[in-house]
């Protein structure tokens, strides 16, 4: 673990004034860390020293055989305060650190310093980092995001719908037979078991309306929402963050954190739906203008984190980041918006344009992705 260390005063200054997470009984060789920065476990390893005070996203993988290949990222958000001591031990049987009760942690403040040679100091190199991309989430908000288990796991645990392992299972479910020949490619997979998370595992997002407009809407209507977003988008903060719009900000910055460290792909794809209804909502940027702004500030700092052609669509060569942004270059230029809103988006569209070359210069399409499901007996030519 070793890292750029502060002058000896500083240190000492940090030692005693920030937290420590500290870790038990992680196998050599474990890949572990603390929010941007990761390191392989040596002997020695007890844990982390000199935290800063605040949000933390700590996160391991198991060493595959031989050491070579890690496997699948688990982490968990922890919330430390200053001198605390937080107790985590590694769980064989789950491939991730379980945090001990806080007791535990009281009573290893004393032996602090005997513990000082096993602990790493923090990586305050990658803390300004950190703290762009984190910005907006806080405890409370961790809280009601991540799991009920706490867990977060880069990949999904699920389990069986139904029963499947007697044919009259199977026959129930109008699967075919276990010991039945398989002809395609859509018969194979119409023989594996319909799954669903496990209670407690998935991330609490919230839920985006798949109805971009409202029951009992006419045709003109329908086209009016599904272009501008913004009845979706008001729903989303009427049913999860009512009076506080920027909790949207936090959401978003949790799951590109999610995404982003703890290589969970759902999040990404939930990342893209917040994103895309945010950007295509007119009405609400003229409307939420504070929550736009910053808006551009948390883009700013995410986007300066992914390669410039990760967004682009090996198929069609379309980019889903420049023609969503596109759209949001777009409402910002309306007489609707502010000078300070308007200036922000002109400087962030002049910083991607040299950064990474993307043409926003073209008219935006409207119409991309968005999900629209017209009521029954409702026809759109």
């Amino acid at each position: 673990m070793a890292a750029p260390r502060p002058d000896p005063e500083l240190a000492r200054q940090l030692f005693f004034e920030g937290a420590a997470v500290v870790v038990l009984d992680v196998p050599e060789g474990t890949e572990f860390g603390i929010d941007y920065s990761a390191w392989a476990v040596g002997p020695r390893f007890r844990g982390v020293k000199m935290v800063p005070p605040g949000l933390h996203f700590v996160h391991c993988s198991a060493a595959g055989a031989g050491g070579r290949d890690a496997g699948p990222r688990s982490g968990r958000f922890l919330s430390l305060r200053r001198r605390e001591v937080r107790v985590l031990r590694w769980d064989p049987a789950g491939e991730a650190v379980r945090p001990e009760p806080p007791e535990q942690g009281e009573a290893l403040r004393d032996s602090l310093r005997e513990l000082d040679p096993f602990l790493g100091p923090y990586p305050y190199e990658t803390l300004k980092k950190w703290v762009s991309l984190s910005s907006f989430i806080s405890e409370a908000a961790a809280e009601e995001l991540q799991p009920e288990s706490g867990q977060i796991c880069a990949f999904a645990e699920v389990l069986p719908e139904a029963a499947g392992r007697h044919t009259r299972d199977r026959a129930g479910q109008r699967r075919p037979p276990l010991g039945a020949e398989c002809r395609s490619y859509a018969e194979g997979l119409a023989r594996l078991p319909r799954m669903r998370p496990r209670a407690g595992t998935q991330i609490r997002f919230s839920e985006l309306p798949r109805q971009a407009f409202p029951d009992g809407a006419s045709p003109e209507e329908i086209t009016r929402h599904s272009m501008d977003l913004s009845y979706a988008l008001q729903r989303v903060m009427e049913q999860r963050y009512p009076g506080r719009p920027l909790g949207l900000l936090a959401e978003l910055q949790f799951a590109f954190i999610c995404f982003l460290i703890g290589n969970v792909y759902d999040a990404f794809e939930h990342w893209k739906r917040l994103l895309n209804i945010l950007c295509r909502s007119e009405e609400a940027i003229g409307k939420y203008q504070d929550l736009y702004i910053n808006l551009i500030s948390v883009l700013y700092h995410q986007l300066n984190e992914i390669p410039a052609d990760f967004f682009v669509d090996i198929v069609s060569q379309d980019n889903f980041l420049t023609s969503t942004l596109q759209v949001l270059f777009s409402c910002t230029c309306s007489s609707a918006v502010d000078e300070a809103l308007r200036k922000k988006a002109e400087k962030f569209k002049a910083h991607l344009t040299k950064k990474f070359r993307w043409d926003f210069e073209a008219e935006p399409d409207d119409c991309a992705p968005v999900v629209v499901e017209l009521p029954e007996g409702v026809q759109v030519d």
